[in-house]
């Protein structure tokens, strides 16, 4: 970013209110997503090991899945925060509606591959003999449930975009409700096992999306919006997906590739890793919390016409990544006495996370930084230069990870390697955020 003078303290408080009151509802609303897989598991688990097992699998298969979706949430955050920028909420609703008529057309071609393919992606999956038969009715019954998740990412993103991230965090606080009470009751009340399990996520997953649609509706009819599918509309929020995707996907085979390593390490490797994968997830949370009212907030000024005010506020939010990747860091340090025991009694898993998780702590203040960013480029809409950034970064990350093992590494290694990635990412990212390409004003980019 180019050099300017520091924003004044009342234009800085400002936009920490905004910040403050986009990013707490939104922080919250992220924890209570795998919350859901939380308490399955725990109600299942106590049908049996098998039946975890089986969950195991199918919830890994469902959500890898979903995930892959989420630029669904992300391209109607920047697009509807232009046009409410633009002061056009009929249109913002009208851009939100295209978003979620593409969720549920693509939701429909998930459902119908993933139903008859079930038994097979359980299989593929590495699911034992005795888990596949109760992975495969997870996956099957759940799988009917993915119209109405990719209609929750489409439709949080609406919201997001018209600066309201207090609703969804409601409705994730109801799902999160309504799926554990109906797991109890059709698991043990009903007695379907996991069937019932698997029934009483769809079912909760139907009702979080009927909830936003009913908010949804409402303020189209309130501003005159209309409700129904436009193809030219609905092509253009998958145009717009498109680079989000490859992004996303490049992330992903980032992960798989460094489990993969991990696992080839050995077993004490592989185990440890999950718990520094899991932290440095948690973490994430907190910074994509940020990162996601830098969504909201860029398209909103660039909507405006207000260049300055996105390049001020894409300053200050850099700011808050820092310090909150500083703050993270110091939490691990401090309470790893108390989070190393936590996890595993393994005194070989504790040696070999210790070192790994204090390059995670150093890392946080990069990682911040590259949250950030990234929320705030995905705002200006500028999904085909991070498609790039992110393919660039698997190509740097990937040669680096697989020689691991065959120079001798562990799992430090690995995660110095990580390391290594989000500095590729920072850097990439840095570069298109202080070259000011990004900032295209207008109620479309």
């Amino acid at each position: 970013m180019t050099q300017a003078p520091a924003a004044p303290k009342a234009l800085r408080r400002r936009h920490d209110r905004g910040i403050v009151a986009l990013a707490v509802p939104a922080f919250g609303a992220l924890v209570a997503e795998p919350l859901f897989v939380m308490v399955d598991s725990a109600i299942v688990g106590h049908l049996g090991t098998p039946q975890l097992a089986g969950l195991g699998v199918a919830a890994a298969l469902l959500m890898t899945a979903v995930s892959v979706f989420v630029f669904l949430a992300y391209a109607t955050t920047a697009a509807v925060a232009r046009r409410v920028g633009a002061g056009d909420l009929a249109a913002a609703i009208r851009q939100g509606m295209d978003g979620i008529w593409l969720a549920l057309l693509l939701g429909v071609v998930v459902v119908t591959v993933a139903l008859p393919m079930a038994p097979w992606l359980v299989h593929a999956f590495g699911a034992s003999d005795t888990a596949a038969p109760y992975a495969t009715t997870y996956l099957r019954i759940s799988s009917l449930g993915i119209p109405a998740m990719l209609i929750v990412l489409a439709a949080t993103g609406v919201l997001r975009g018209l600066q309201d991230t207090r609703t969804p965090l409601y409705v994730a606080i109801g799902g999160f409700a309504a799926n554990a009470a109906l797991n109890v009751g059709l698991v043990y009340g009903a007695g379907l096992g996991i069937a019932g399990s698997a029934w009483g996520t769809v079912i909760a997953q139907a009702g979080m999306a009927a909830a936003y649609l009913i908010v949804v509706v409402r303020g189209a009819r309130q501003h005159g919006a209309s409700l129904r599918p436009d193809a030219v509309g609905i092509r253009a929020s998958a145009q717009a997906g498109v680079p989000l995707l490859v992004r996303t996907l490049s992330l992903r085979a980032v992960l798989l590739i460094a489990t993969a390593v991990a696992a080839r390490l050995g077993d004490t490797e592989i185990a440890a890793h999950q718990i520094v994968l899991s932290l440095w997830s948690l973490m994430a949370f907190a910074l994509d919390a940020i990162a996601i009212a830098g969504q909201a907030i860029i398209g909103r000024y660039l909507g405006a016409g207000d260049a300055e005010g996105a390049r001020q506020a894409c300053r200050r939010m850099v700011q808050w990544g820092i310090a909150s990747g500083v703050v993270l860091g110091i939490l691990v340090v401090v309470s790893r006495p108390l989070l190393i025991p936590l996890f595993s009694s393994d005194s070989g898993v504790h040696d070999t996370l210790l070192p790994a998780l204090l390059v995670v702590a150093v890392s946080q203040p990069i990682a911040g930084v590259v949250f950030i960013l990234d929320g705030v480029l995905m705002g200006a809409g500028d999904g085909p230069y991070l498609a790039g950034a992110m393919l660039l970064t698997l190509a740097v990350f990937a040669p680096v990870a697989l020689l691991i093992p065959a120079l001798g590494g562990g799992l430090t290694a690995l995660w110095w390697a990580m390391t290594l990635m989000m500095t590729v990412r920072m850097l990439t990212l840095w570069l298109r955020a202080r070259s000011g390409r990004w900032i295209v004003t207008g109620a479309t980019r």
